[in-house]
């Protein structure tokens, strides 16, 4: 069975179908070829049991959060306040745009989004200060995938419904990696910064720090009323995602950037990435019943135990999986097929779930900014017009140090845990 799905999905690729249709037609294939096709019968209310999650409907509300606010012209605030902060030192533009990313993601929870939104307003500034339209993309490539880290997240909302795992626990254990990553980021920056001689230092003109703060106080006041509901329990992530949604509405006309029609953009955008992602969920549900009914989850378990991989080894292992799959595979789609196979023999080795979440999630968005897929940087190479492969390469040094975050993370739990466990989530 296995060599004939292989072949089933070299044709299928082969074909330029998207990735979800090649999922669904695979686990079509394979409950026929395992003697298993009464349960297609079932497969329709499997697939609704599947993604009739109430966590789940937090997804479409912070992706509409995302959208509203990338239209509402909060993100010259933000650039602006991060201008304020880091834009006088050495390679200061680049700092701006790792320290704006960061802001954003309190927001948005999307790294493509970060990126789009991000992307069309630093790029061209930091070429006009002297960068190189690679380097300006590269940064923003790389500091783009700290949106899905930092609270809210997406992939995390994902996570926590596949897993039962409290979406609250995986939004604060995200904070510190996601500041990590950051300062990582900006680590390598300064050493570029010198090193290539880039703009910035004493003398710079830049936006006064008290004026900035208050212009950008209602955007980055909305993270913190999403996190502290959530921790506090007065809403659920559900719910905060509707808050946040609202919020971020009425913030576009206190910055008089929505109109109707930006926000009959915002609606539609949503409802096309929201059906694109069920599209997704829906094909792997119908893999993933295949796989259970195959029992492939407890196989994986009974060679990992044989193969004596406990604890960290194992992380490792699922470190270099998710990592390969992260390059070729869509988020959703890689958490969808893989959390439910590695996930329980994770959890029945003693390993917490937020920590093995937090890992995931950042091993999965590293492959956005890596080839031969890399959502991420497609959409900076179409936006700084780089060479996609041009801009791959000088992503590499900073895609070094997110993994080097990442190796410190999955050693080193308790980065991940301490304010999870603070917080008692």
């Amino acid at each position: 069975m296995i060599w004939a799905l292989s072949f089933a999905l070299v044709l299928l690729l082969a074909s330029g179908a998207a990735l979800a249709y090649v999922v669904g037609a695979l686990g079509n294939i394979g409950f026929m070829l395992s003697g298993n096709s009464r349960y297609l019968a079932v497969l329709p209310q499997r697939i609704f049991s599947q993604i009739d999650v109430f966590s789940l409907m937090a997804m479409p509300l912070f992706i509409l959060t995302g959208e509203l606010m990338n239209r509402s012209g909060c993100t010259r605030a933000l650039v602006d306040f991060s201008m304020s902060l880091v834009g006088r030192f050495k390679g200061g533009l680049g700092h701006v745009n790792i320290m704006a990313n960061i802001f954003f993601a309190g927001i948005s929870g999307s790294a493509v989004a970060d990126a789009a939104a991000l992307g069309t307003t630093l790029i061209p500034a930091m070429r006009e200060k002297g960068y190189t339209g690679l380097y300006a993309g590269a940064v923003t490539s790389a500091a783009s995938i700290i949106g899905p880290i930092i609270p809210p997240s997406i992939i995390m909302i994902f996570y926590g419904s596949f897993m039962q795992t409290s979406v609250g626990g995986l939004f604060m254990g995200g904070v510190l990696p996601g500041l990590l990553l950051g300062g990582g980021l900006m680590a390598g920056n300064a050493f570029f910064a010198y090193r290539r001689n880039h703009p910035g230092g004493k003398g710079e003109l830049m936006p006064e720090l008290v004026p900035s703060l208050l212009r950008a106080a209602p955007a980055l006041m909305l993270p913190l009323v999403i996190l502290s509901g959530i921790v506090f329990g007065v809403v659920t992530p559900t719910e905060a995602g509707a808050l946040a949604a609202i919020l971020a509405a009425s913030l576009g006309f206190v910055y008089e950037g929505m109109d109707s029609h930006k926000l009959w953009e915002s609606f539609k955008e949503t409802a096309i990435l929201s059906g694109a992602i069920f599209m997704v969920l829906t094909a792997a549900a119908c893999a993933g019943w295949v796989a259970s009914l195959e029992q492939i989850p407890q196989g994986v378990a009974l060679l990992v135990n044989e193969l004596g991989l406990t604890g960290v080894r194992y992380l490792i292992l699922v470190n270099l999986i998710f990592l390969a799959a992260g390059m070729i595979m869509d988020v959703p789609m890689a958490l969808a097929l893989l959390v439910p196979i590695f996930g329980p023999t994770a959890l029945a080795q003693g390993i917490d779930p937020v920590h093995l979440g937090v890992v995931l999630c950042l091993n999965l968005t590293i492959g956005l900014v890596t080839p031969p897929i890399g959502a991420c940087l497609m959409v900076i190479s179409a936006i700084a017009q780089e060479s996609y492969w041009a801009l791959a390469r000088e992503t590499l040094p900073f895609v070094i140090i997110e993994i080097v975050v990442l190796a410190v993370i999955t050693f080193f739990p308790q980065v991940v845990l301490f304010l999870p466990r603070m917080m008692g989530l």
